[in-house]
């Protein structure tokens, strides 16, 4: 997967080159399109559902040679399109083709994903579950509260969105829901010392309010911390 990488960028977002010190020409294609070519369209109100917008540099689309010609084809019917005469069916045509051109993307990054789960994938699964238990090990519960996506994804040096779209492709769970099952078993740990009380649990697990946590814990186990400590 060494014939073409594609990187994504939604407005307001910026991109550079750091040739350090030789000299780099890049060579290639960019499609570039304004918001308002899609208002009112099928696409603009699915625009935000290509989460790979949000990918940074390192999380990049590589290709292999027959998704190159693929990517190339929509690029050609994109430009042989603007190149028509323009008429009634010009815009709609041309959003057409880019959502395809997305579409596409979103298979390859699927495979990606899917190629990549052998090695780093699981090796990205298995840091991330690292990260949640030196989380609760240390004081952070109390001084920063709740683990949260974007900090495991920070800790593993990804975006928020491919960490969260990696972890789903590769488990079936979204990493929310990861961290709130480690919450749980962190929870359940606590909750057998006698010496301590479910607020005490509570605080320590990073909750302001005990009763969020005492409701949280009902919804995964079914029961309440009490009678969980009661029962076992």
């Amino acid at each position: 997967y060494q014939e073409g990488t594609l990187v994504f960028l939604a407005p307001g977002q910026c991109v550079g080159f750091d040739n350090r010190g030789v000299k780099f020409q890049p060579k290639g294609w960019a499609l570039l399109f304004h918001p308002d070519l899609l208002r009112g369209t099928q696409l603009g109100r699915n625009i935000r559902n290509y989460t790979f917008f949000s990918y940074e540099v390192r999380e990049a689309l590589h290709l292999s040679e027959q998704e190159r010609r693929t990517i190339l084809d929509c690029l050609h019917n994109i430009r042989h399109e603007l190149q028509h005469a323009i008429d009634r069916h010009s815009r709609t045509l041309v959003v057409n083709n880019i959502e395809m051109f997305l579409n596409y993307c979103v298979r390859f990054y699927d495979r990606q994903f899917i190629t990549r789960s052998d090695v780093a994938g699981k090796d990205i699964l298995a840091r991330f579950e690292r990260t949640l238990d030196d989380y609760f090990l240390s004081d952070k519960p109390q001084t920063e509260g709740l683990p949260t996506v974007q900090y495991c994804a920070q800790e593993l040096h990804l975006s928020a969105n491919y960490f969260g779209d990696l972890v789903k492709r590769l488990t079936g769970k979204t990493a929310q829901e990861h961290i709130r099952l480690r919450l749980i078993d962190a929870a359940k740990e606590r909750i057998a010392d006698p010496a301590r009380s479910i607020a005490e649990v509570a605080y320590e697990l990073g909750f302001k309010y005990p009763a969020h946590f005492t409701r949280l814990f009902k919804n995964v186990v079914g029961c309440t911390p009490n009678r969980y400590r009661n029962i076992n």
